[in-house]
């Protein structure tokens, strides 16, 4: 179970709950969908096709048999939640057999892509509601031509696997002609909040994890996640955050001290900027990888302006340790050490930030995840989505739109030349 420390915020536990009403009218708006963006509430009560998840399980098991290297192709929510989980359970240094694609309009990117692949047996997921995102759609076109070029059309229709919407859209056209297998983007859940659905779990599970106890964690934080109480820590962030909102602070940086978690930071970048950022409000989501950014952010974040509050995930155990032997008046100066571990120095870095950043009145939120695995993974993920629906309808928007996205596209397709 997350927990949740918020004095080192300057909260206490009154503030918190002098925003009970708000909060408990914010879980009425989610679980009887009479909130803003009410067609989009699916993620809460999630619920999957048996039928769905088994297709997801063997397209799995086929795509590590046939394949050295699948390749998602997809940005935004089609593909930030799916490399969040994979980067987190996975081994620092080994090389990965799910890569990315379509995140991005750069030529030397997608070329290196192609280099890198040239070698190996490979498998395509692309992923779009409509297939008319110019950064999947123009990456799928390469590499489905690669494919086709590779293994000939037949072949390459037993490599390509599409997750789009169940009914319409260019990439579903695409699919039909072609005789790709397909997986619904389900229309009640948008894409930030779509990584426990084929869109997020098919490459998961071809990454080689479990994705049954990744939606345990998913489902007992369900049933863990309601009503405001002290048991419930995802209340307790959104009420938090708020707080430290109205109070005058702009940006929330998500801290982490384990590179692992870098990608949940960007997933939850998505989430809540996506979310919140809209009608002249919101926080800024920002992220930084501790203690490696203390090197380089710390001096902004303990003497700089005093817009921001840090929320620090601290994972209470590491998967492995490392025990240091350090003689006395040894080169290295290091015999403070001897008897200590890895974990201790991380943890105390951890600690002696939050106090240096508190002394210098940067407000602390601590989350505790007990270990990063498939199940806890799973109930982080879930934690936060709930926690910014929550703190969306506090805000007064719609957390479940993105208009503003658009602008940027209008532009640029006027600037591309398209009617």
């Amino acid at each position: 179970m997350i927990k949740i420390n918020y004095e080192k915020a300057f909260i206490n536990k009154d503030e918190i709950y002098a925003h009970k009403d708000e909060v408990l009218e914010a879980e009425k708006k989610l679980h009887e969908k009479t909130g803003e963006g009410s067609d989009f509430l699916g993620w809460v009560d999630l619920k999957l096709d048996e039928e769905e998840l088994t297709r997801v399980k063997n397209a799995a098991l086929k795509i590590r048999e046939i394949s050295d290297v699948l390749v998602v192709i997809g940005i935004g929510g089609s593909y930030l939640g799916a490399r969040a989980v994979i980067d987190a359970l996975s081994h620092n240094f080994k090389p990965k057999n799910v890569i990315f694609a379509g995140n991005n309009l750069s030529s030397d990117y997608l070329n290196d892509l192609l280099e890198y692949i040239d070698d190996k047996r490979v498998c395509l997921n692309v992923i779009s509601k409509s297939g008319t995102t110019i950064e999947p759609a123009i990456s799928f076109k390469i590499l489905r031509e690669y494919m086709e070029k590779k293994y000939g059309e037949d072949g390459a229709r037993e490599r390509i696997f599409v997750t789009t919407d169940a009914k319409k859209g260019v990439l579903k056209e695409i699919a039909n002609n072609k005789g790709y297998e397909t997986f619904v983007v389900p229309d009640d859940i948008g894409g930030r909040y779509s990584v426990f659905t084929p869109v997020g779990l098919l490459p998961i599970a071809a990454a080689g994890l479990d994705i049954d106890k990744l939606l345990q964690g998913v489902f007992d934080a369900k049933e863990n996640f309601k009503g405001f109480n002290e048991n419930n820590p995802c209340y307790e962030y959104a009420a938090a955050r708020t707080i430290l909102y109205r109070q005058g602070k702009k940006i929330e940086l998500l801290a982490n001290y384990e590179p692992k978690l870098h990608y949940i930071t960007e997933w939850w970048k998505q989430l809540f900027g996506e979310s919140e950022g809209k009608d002249g409000k919101g926080l800024f989501p920002a992220g930084v990888d501790y203690t490696t950014d203390l090197h380089s952010m710390g001096q902004y974040v303990q003497e700089g302006e005093r817009h921001l509050f840090e929320t620090v995930l601290n994972v209470k155990e590491p998967y492995r340790n490392i025990f240091f032997e350090c003689a006395e008046n040894s080169m290295d100066k290091l015999e403070y050490l001897n008897g200590k571990n890895m974990n201790e120095a991380n943890h105390s870095a951890m600690e002696g930030t939050i106090i240096a950043h508190t002394n210098g009145n940067v407000p602390n939120i601590i989350l505790e995840i007990e270990k990063i695995d498939e199940y806890h993974i799973g109930e982080l993920l879930y934690f936060f989505e709930k926690a910014c629906g929550i703190s969306g309808y506090m805000l007064g928007v719609n957390p479940f739109n993105q208009p503003g996205v658009e602008a940027y596209k209008k532009e640029m397709f006027r600037l591309l030349g398209k009617a």
